[in-house]
């Protein structure tokens, strides 16, 4: 929200949860991996990465896919590899919640929710026109996870459908 809005408290626990919690948790995992010479270590961001508007979870989506880059060159010679997810809009045990949520902002059905954010040109939508479901992100956690993944790390992998129009290279 708005920078007036913002609680340091909250912005504080929002770091110590995503950051933190990940930057322990490699801590913690790295030397077994360094010992066996393999490993994968896989972040997960958010759409708050690559768009303005959301002052902690912006932050803290980038600092997650530094993160990720920066243990890449620190680990790649162990045998270790490590990349970073950047879902978008995904259907989870969330999902109904929040739809019902828009559908009364909308003023709309809960039924219309989905049609209405993911139609053709939608500034919620994407290309695919609906939303990514939890199962697709974890195909590619697998992925990443597996032997077929050594020559991809560093690397932050957006599995969105493709939101927006930017060109990222």
């Amino acid at each position: 929200g708005p920078i007036e809005t913002v609680n340091e408290d909250d912005l504080m626990s929002d770091f110590d949860v995503k950051y933190v919690g990940a930057l322990r948790c490699a801590r913690a995992s790295i030397p077994l991996m360094k010992e066996q010479g393999y490993g994968r270590i896989i972040n997960i961001s958010g759409g708050n990465a690559r768009n303005a508007g959301n002052l902690s979870g912006g932050a803290r989506n980038v600092s997650m896919v530094h993160l990720t880059k920066t243990l890449s060159t620190q680990v790649g010679r162990f045998g270790i590899t490590v990349n970073c997810i950047h879902p978008g809009t995904t259907r989870t045990e969330r999902t109904p919640e929040l739809i019902e949520a828009r559908a009364a902002q909308l003023g709309i059905d809960i039924d219309q929710v989905e049609a209405t954010d993911f139609a053709p040109g939608a500034a919620r939508g994407n290309a695919i026109c609906r939303m990514v479901d939890a199962s697709e992100i974890a195909y590619l956690t697998v992925f990443l996870a597996s032997d077929k993944a050594w020559a991809v790390t560093g690397e932050l992998i957006a599995a969105n459908g493709g939101v927006g129009n930017a060109v990222y290279y």
